[in-house]
Parts: structure tokens; C-alpha cells; sequence
């Protein structure tokens, strides 16, 4: 059963900034034939466009574990988590970061989770993973992780 589920696409400013492809294609076919101009123009927004939404990673909780694009931690794996905002969050994917944690970045996604690794053998230290509900992502992992006394 799946207790979270975000997918990280784009905003839609982005998909309507994407739409200047459809007056560019006109301008580029327009000495050439304006009806393929527009037919290329739509083409490119609708196969740009989708490709933007299902080229999103997904963040994923379920009975298997947490599930951050195609990378999986097991609830076994996970420690503390801790949210980060604004600021924070900036300091967090720059100045703070560890070259050798695990990262899964979207720059129109700000907030960031920090998730610690239980498993030493591992050589990332954490993942930090953006995520635009960070508290509800955290509360999500805590109850994945096992209950073990001293953690």
C-alpha cells in the first residue's frame, strides 16, 4: 500500500513558458508553409511537455520501502529525517551538502528532506531529496522505519 506518493514536475509557468515553441516553430516555417509552422509549433509543446511530466522523478512511499526515482531506500536503511526550508534548504544542497551523499535535486523545487543512513556499509551518508511537502514526507518515512530501541 503506497502511504505517499509526489510526483516533482515542473510548475506551470514552465509548461506556459513552454508555449513560445509554438509562435517560434510559425516564425521559422512562416516562409516556408505557415500551417506546417503550426502543426510543428504543437507537435513540439504536447512531445516537449510530456516528456517534461513523465521525465519527473516520484517520490514514493509503500510497504517496500521509500522510493525516490528509480533509487530505493528500505525501511531498514533509513534514520532520522529532517526537513529543511528555504534558507535552510539553499545551504542544505550547497555549502552543507556531502560530496557523497545521495541527491535527487529539482530546481523548482526549493524544500529539501535530509534522511539518514543506517546501513555502514553504504558510502553516502544521507539522502537529500527535494520534495515541495517535507514535513508530510517526514512523517511519512517515520512510519516506515522500524522501531528499534536506541534509534
Amino acid at each position: 500500500m503506497t502511504s505517499y506518493r509526489e510526483r516533482l514536475s515542473p510548475p506551470p509557468l514552465v509548461y506556459l513558458a513552454l508555449l513560445m515553441v509554438v509562435p517560434a516553430s510559425v516564425l521559422v516555417f512562416l516562409p516556408i508553409n505557415i500551417p506546417v509552422g503550426w502543426l510543428v509549433g504543437i507537435v513540439l509543446f504536447f512531445g516537449f511537455g510530456i516528456a517534461l511530466w513523465f521525465g519527473s522523478p516520484v517520490l514514493r512511499i509503500d510497504d517496500e520501502g521509500f522510493h525516490a526515482g528509480r533509487a530505493v531506500l528500505y525501511p531498514a536503511e533509513i534514520g532520522t529525517a529532517a526537513a529543511f526550508l528555504a534558507e535552510d534548504a539553499t545551504a542544505e544542497r550547497g555549502v552543507r551538502l556531502d560530496a557523497r551523499a545521495w541527491t535527487l535535486f529539482r530546481g523548482w523545487v526549493h524544500p529539501v528532506l535530509k534522511i539518514e543512513l543506517t546501513d555502514l556499509t553504504d558510502p553516502a551518508p544521507y539522502w537529500l531529496v527535494s520534495t515541495r511537502h517535507p514535513q508530510k514526507l517526514s512523517r511519512a518515512i517515520d512510519s516506515i522505519r522500524p522501531r528499534i530501541p536506541g534509534r
